[in-house]
């Protein structure tokens, strides 16, 4: 991406942080709904950067997080199948089953067993397996959000052209607009403004987000990623909040259209039907999924292979269900950084690399319980470095991932504040 020093630069998410703390009157509770968003604002500090009165909760927009034990227990008896080869991106590989599920808790246990288990890179690399062994069952593991359905449905009508009856996709995606739904009717919600999903908004654009927002009085503003990204994204919520409006903004223009991509939605329409889902940690959704519409049925996994009477129970000692919701955080927790950590996970919100307890570990908040109070780093400054302590040599225009060796190479084209795209649009 160009410029992508100027999203990070420390001297601009100050004056935002300023900003807020300038604007804001009273308590207000945001949530950030994916998890990139959260490992970001865990990572570089974002949140101790706000005033006290802000408080970040984090939503349910972790892919892996949200799939539920049966998906994975039926992924697991699939994968065991013989001549199967089973294939997935590498993140759903040390997700842990449910105790029902046998000696092997996770693929990676059966790979290690000597089930055919492969980690892909796409969808169309398992569509590719599937051509070279035409003999044997290819099924692909397909989570996630909008973000990853239109590749899924792409592998899954290429397969179906190709007559490759070989190949089939176990289907768990889901969709973000009903989990907000639910997250703000349910009597213990505490969200009142959210950071949409900036990557699935690039898919499907803001019109699914305007009923919410005027249905329940809630700001909405679809951020990106990077630090100044973030904290505009914050800024614009906060002031929406302050001046009593509750509009649609688009912060991540440079990426996000009011329409999406047209051209994945069809494809996506074409291919899946909408459908209730169950959702970890928050139960069922009503039209929150997607299945293979009929006229692909010969490539769906629970079909062919009779998986989908599977159930599963949640473990009773892990809270990643209301930290998914909102409700708690991973430092509330009395297992987090102790008897669950990212080698041994109770829940996919650790074992996760975009879950909320593993974005917390990472950061080294299992070691921060009497760093100060929220808006401060220990000796005042910031950005922190990627473990949570403050860097030696931090470059002070830059928020780098690494400390900096040597001097900092300069922009000429820098300007103070730096543009965060096309432009943001509001829509009412």
């Amino acid at each position: 991406m160009k410029y992508l020093d100027e999203y990070r630069d420390a001297a601009s998410v100050r004056k935002l942080a300023a900003r807020i703390a300038g604007t804001v009157s009273r308590d207000w509770t945001l949530m950030e709904v994916c998890g990139g968003q959260t490992h970001s604002i865990v990572r570089y500090g974002i949140d101790r950067l706000l005033p006290a009165s802000i408080e970040l909760v984090h939503g349910p927009g972790c892919p892996v997080c949200v799939t539920p034990l049966e998906i994975i227990d039926r992924a697991l008896a699939i994968a065991a199948c013989p001549d199967v080869v089973f294939c997935s991106f590498g993140d759903m590989l040390r997700v842990p089953g449910s105790l029902s599920a046998g000696a092997s808790r996770d693929l990676l246990g059966l790979k290690a067993r000597g089930c055919d288990v492969r980690v892909v890179y796409s969808p169309l690399d398992a569509v590719r397996i599937a051509e070279h062994h035409p003999s044997k069952p290819v099924v692909f593991l397909a989570v996630g959000f909008e973000t990853t359905a239109p590749a899924n449905a792409m592998a899954v009508d290429l397969a179906f052209r190709r007559g490759l009856d070989n190949f089939s996709v176990l289907v768990s995606h889901v969709l973000v607009p009903p989990a907000m739904d639910a997250i703000l009717q349910s009597p213990d919600n505490r969200v009142q403004a959210f950071l949409g999903p900036g990557h699935v908004c690039a898919v499907m654009g803001l019109q699914e987000y305007r009923p919410l927002s005027q249905r329940f009085h809630v700001p909405i503003v679809v951020t990106g990623f990077e630090p100044l990204d973030l904290m505009e994204g914050i800024w614009m919520a906060v002031r929406q909040l302050e001046e009593g409006r509750t509009d649609v903004e688009n912060q991540y223009g440079r990426a996000v259209k009011e329409e999406g991509n047209l051209v994945a939605r069809q494809l996506m329409d074409r291919v899946f039907e909408t459908v209730d889902r169950k959702w970890r940690g928050v139960g069922n959704i009503a039209k929150s999924g997607f299945r293979l519409r009929d006229q692909y049925g010969a490539h769906d996994a629970e079909r062919v292979f009779q998986v989908a009477e599977i159930e599963a129970e949640e473990p009773r000692e892990c809270i990643s269900g209301a930290i998914l919701r909102g409700i708690q955080k991973p430092s509330n927790c009395p297992a987090f950084g102790k008897n669950c950590t990212p080698e041994s996970p109770m829940g996919a919100t650790m074992v996760s690399a975009e879950g909320a307890c593993a974005a917390y570990y990472s950061a080294g908040r299992h070691l921060m319980q009497d760093r100060g109070p929220a808006g401060t780093e220990p000796d005042g400054h910031w950005p922190p470095d990627p473990k949570g302590a403050m860097a030696d040599h931090v470059d002070s225009r830059s928020l780098r991932s690494e400390p900096v060796e040597g001097p900092s190479r300069e922009n000429p084209h820098r300007s103070e504040w730096p543009s965060t795209g096309s432009g943001r649009t509001v829509t009412k």
